[in-house]
């Protein structure tokens, strides 16, 4: 998704789509911040705020987000089919204590995100273009 973003002007990147975060620039940068926030709410050092008006921008986006997927795969290579039983203390971004199990939250990452790179492939083709395919099948396709 953040190719098929690097192709768009910078008036298509920040075009208001009447959305809950209206661009597509501030849809992925949320994406990208939950993602954020859930490895740091897992691993019990979450970041201090959820979004900052840096993680809204493509280049940064770039940078961060593969950085942070890669975080993500050395957190999760060792987990075994019993540590994903556990359950993980958090806080919300209000304050709200939680316990949840991990399997619950990492279902919560992918169905998060699967939701907003839908509403961005839903963005651009509004705007002419064709997004990447989202099936999960042409991502194992990818492997």
């Amino acid at each position: 998704m953040l190719e098929a973003a690097s192709k768009l002007t910078e008036e298509e990147l920040s075009r208001d789509f009447k959305t809950s975060d209206k661009t597509v620039a501030s849809t992925l940068a949320h994406a990208f911040a939950a993602d954020r926030a859930w490895l740091g709410r897992i691993q019990g050092n979450p970041p201090a705020s959820f979004i900052d008006d840096k993680d809204r921008r493509l280049e940064v986006l770039q940078k961060e987000w593969p950085a942070l997927q890669q975080r993500w795969n050395r957190w999760a290579a060792p987990l075994t089919d019993q540590d994903v039983l556990a359950k993980i203390s958090y806080k919300d971004l209000k304050g709200n204590p939680y316990q949840t199990p991990l399997w619950q939250i990492l279902l919560h990452v992918v169905n998060h995100a699967t939701h907003h790179r839908g509403q961005v492939s839903g963005f651009l083709r509004t705007m002419g273009h064709t997004p990447p395919p989202l099936d999960l099948i042409a991502f194992y396709r990818t492997l």
